[in-house]
Parts: structure tokens; C-alpha cells; sequence
């Protein structure tokens, strides 16, 4: 078997994360949960997703939801405008074999109700 075969290559996949409130998350007294933005590194989107689960945890978050949006390719093909702030993100992830939190939006229980 050639050695290519036996290496899948990492690659970076944009991750949406829903966490709710856990004791010592950090997130924003009143704050009913979060969106997290997340660059993860992975072999696919589903390791990348159980890495970004296992370091939330570990820094007290509660994941509630996850969402993927692609590797760089993918979110440029489907025309997706990323700045290069964005871009240094995701090579950071692929660098360090990592996960990044480019943004948190905490959720606050004020939204209107719809019914």
C-alpha cells in the first residue's frame, strides 16, 4: 500500500457550537448560553466536531448543538466571503493541530417570544 494511503491529511472545518450554562464556564452573568465560532483541525468533520466537544468540556462548557460549515474550500465554493483575519484562524488550527474559538455570542433570555 503506498504511504499516501495510510496518511489522510488534516484539514481545518468551520464549526458552530451551542453551549449552555455550566458552572465556571466564564460566560456573561444573565447569559442563557452561547454561539461559538470554532476552526477545528481534523481528518474529517466528525473528528474534528469530537475534538471541539472534548476541549469545550474541558474548559466547563455544556455543547448542546454542533454545526459544520466545511473546510476553506468548501465555504469558498459555496461563496462565502472570509477576510483574511478568518484565514489566519484556520491556518493557526492546521498548524497546531488544534481547535480555535474565533468568536463567542453569548445568548441572553430577553429575545422576544414568537408566539
Amino acid at each position: 500500500m503506498p504511504a499516501a494511503m495510510n496518511k489522510r491529511t488534516q484539514q481545518v472545518y468551520t464549526l458552530l457550537v451551542e453551549v449552555g450554562r455550566n458552572a465556571g464556564d466564564g460566560l456573561p452573568e444573565g447569559a442563557t448560553g452561547a454561539a461559538l465560532m470554532c476552526y477545528a483541525s481534523g481528518v474529517d468533520e466528525a473528528e474534528a466536531v469530537r475534538e471541539t466537544v472534548a476541549i469545550l468540556k474541558q474548559a466547563d462548557l455544556s455543547p448542546l448543538d454542533v454545526s459544520g460549515y466545511g473546510t476553506l474550500d468548501e465555504r469558498l465554493a459555496e461563496g462565502h466571503d472570509i477576510d483574511d483575519g478568518e484565514r489566519a484562524l484556520m491556518q493557526r488550527a492546521l498548524d497546531e493541530n488544534s481547535v480555535i474559538v474565533a468568536q463567542m455570542t453569548p445568548f441572553f433570555g430577553d429575545e422576544p417570544d414568537e408566539s
